[in-house]
């Protein structure tokens, strides 16, 4: 049986989080972006097509709003709103007019957070308003919301860390199901598992654990799971997280270790390259035109705060130069 306490070594050099492709919109002149507090702590990130950025907060809660072209980062939605706890996973899903986030429980990790709600929960708040429409939560009994995607069909596709699943929810529906339970996936002992997920040109799901540091595909008929196939990576993986599709085969990607990647699948195998390097604990990724926004999470001090010291402030969302 998996307990939360044991998991803070394993994900303090990352977490979850998360990409939505926008077209250009954020000035070029903004090479980084500050985030309020010294508990923000930045744990995924989002973007709407007209290039305001969403990121969530593992420690204080609530959601950041980063409007185009600034450099400083608003408070938008307050924590512990709509009985939100700890935010991981944030997705923009325009079609819905949602923004998607993930809320946990992470007093058990020693983060206290906002509110005194237990579990972990799918939250949906009205992307022009703020307001909180959408409650559900994750079923069983080991569960943390990590990573969202959308699918062709408009489900919201969701990983639990705590378990080898991923959840969906249909669209209309008000409860998550289990679409995949898979012992690929099974997270090793005291360690988190399945985080990011992305659906690829081919129509199929693409997914990576975070301490094992694998990457699979999912084959998808008719928004049915099937067969699970481990790839071959080019290089080993250091803590994967947050996957977002660009293209095609092509994906991005933040590596906990400290780095951005593009992602290149053929086949059965992935090609893994550095865009880049040196960030603090990068937990997640949004793709504004040609900008990569990188959230730097700086975990490692907030779950090993005695043995790594105070985090570097301010928090920062730093960008980095994409090109096709």
């Amino acid at each position: 049986m998996i307990k939360k306490k044991t998991i803070i070594a394993a994900i303090a050099t990352s977490a979850l989080s998360l990409l939505a492709a926008a077209p250009p919109a954020v000035s070029q002149d903004v090479k980084s972006v500050e985030l309020p507090g010294d508990q923000a702590y930045p744990e995924s990130i989002s973007a709407a097509s007209d290039g305001t950025i969403y990121v969530s907060s593992l420690a204080s809660g609530g959601i950041f709003r980063i409007a185009p072209g600034s450099a400083k980062g608003e408070v938008w939605i307050k924590p512990g709103a709509f009985d939100s706890r700890s935010t991981l996973g944030v997705l923009v899903d325009e079609a819905t007019k949602t923004l998607w986030v993930c809320s946990n429980d992470m007093s058990g990790m020693g983060v206290p957070g906002p509110g005194t709600v237990t579990g972990s929960y799918v939250k949906g708040f009205d992307l022009a308003t703020g307001e909180g429409k959408f409650s559900a939560k994750l079923p069983g009994e080991h569960t943390l919301c990590n990573d969202m995607a959308i699918g062709p069909d408009g489900s919201l596709f969701v990983t639990n860390s705590l378990a080898p699943q991923i959840l969906r929810l249909k669209p209309g529906s008000k409860e998550l199901e289990v679409w995949l339970d898979d012992p690929q996936f099974e997270p090793p002992k005291g360690q988190p598992g399945v985080d990011g997920l992305a659906f690829g040109g081919d129509g199929n799901l693409y997914v990576n654990t975070f301490a094992k540091g694998d990457f699979f595909r999912v084959d998808v008929s008719n928004g049915t799971a099937g067969k699970v196939t481990k790839l071959k990576t080019s290089r080993p993986l250091s803590f994967p997280d947050a996957l977002r599709p660009v293209s095609g085969q092509t994906f991005i990607m933040a590596e906990g270790g400290g780095t951005l990647d593009r992602v290149t699948v053929s086949g059965d195998e992935a090609t893994f390259e550095t865009v880049k390097g040196g960030l603090s604990g990068p937990t997640a990724v949004a793709l504004v035109g040609s900008t990569a926004w990188v959230a730097e999470g700086q975990l490692p001090h907030l779950f090993e705060a005695a043995k790594n010291g105070p985090p570097k402030l301010p928090f920062h969302v730093q960008s980095a130069q994409w090109t096709k």
